[in-house]
């Protein structure tokens, strides 16, 4: 892989928090790192150790207090808001534990809203969530809300939601961390599916040492550092 070029890379990623007047958190204490096109990367550690922090920081939700985040050529930790905002709905696609799914929205309307600002005709946008909640395995249930549908199936939504807009990468922060065994195996069992399929790139957080092995590639963290 080293022959590579990696289609993320951070150096020197740092994160501090003001606590209080005179006292900050080191959350992240300069992250190395890089992710290859169409690899499935799990980051495991302890709760607080800076696995959520680092995921945010890689999906432009946050800014690095210091370092660098890198897509391919383009130092995207120095976007503006607005370039932000552009590359983060070209580019990323976001699952997190909880479906964050707006109940008064059906399972296509749902994932169809996160297209939007693509510009395409709503007709177009609808058949592609179609297409993708069929492809989740939610095509009989593209019409009900979050509140009809189960854990695994508004999980499902969820991932559809992230894929609409065909992005290079998707960041899932704990997504079987809400389900049980049956459902989360499922749901481990179709991102590989969509991986292999579409080659997209997956970033992973989970607590779950099994996924984790399944994964192409893992990274631990503790106290905001990555160790062997």
């Amino acid at each position: 892989m080293t022959d590579r070029k990696p289609l993320i890379k951070t150096t020197g990623l740092t994160k501090e928090y003001q606590v209080s007047k005179d006292s900050t958190l080191k959350v992240l204490k300069g992250i190395d790192l890089e992710v290859y096109e169409g690899e499935i990367v799990s980051i495991i550690g302890p709760s607080g150790a800076g696995k959520s922090t680092l995921l945010h920081l890689i999906g432009t939700l946050d800014k690095p207090t210091g370092g660098e985040v890198w897509f391919e050529d383009k130092k995207v930790s120095d976007l503006g808001s607005n370039d932000l905002a552009r590359f983060r709905n070209k580019s990323i696609g976001f699952v997190f534990q909880f479906h964050h799914l707006l109940p008064e929205f059906t399972a296509i309307e749902n994932v169809s809203i996160a297209a939007m600002i693509s510009g395409k005709s709503l007709k177009e946008i609808e058949n592609r969530a179609k297409e993708i909640l069929t492809e989740v395995g939610l095509g009989e249930r593209i019409d009900h809300k979050p509140s009809e549908l189960s854990g695994g199936e508004t999980q499902r939504v969820a991932i559809a939601r992230a894929l609409i807009n065909s992005p290079r990468v998707i960041l899932a922060d704990e997504p079987t961390g809400n389900l049980d065994t049956h459902n989360s195996e499922e749901i481990m069992s179709l991102i590989f599916k969509l991986r292999d399929k579409y080659k997209q790139t997956f970033i992973l957080i989970t607590h779950n040492d099994k996924f984790a092995g399944m994964t192409d590639r893992t990274i631990k963290i503790v106290d905001g550092q990555i160790v062997n």
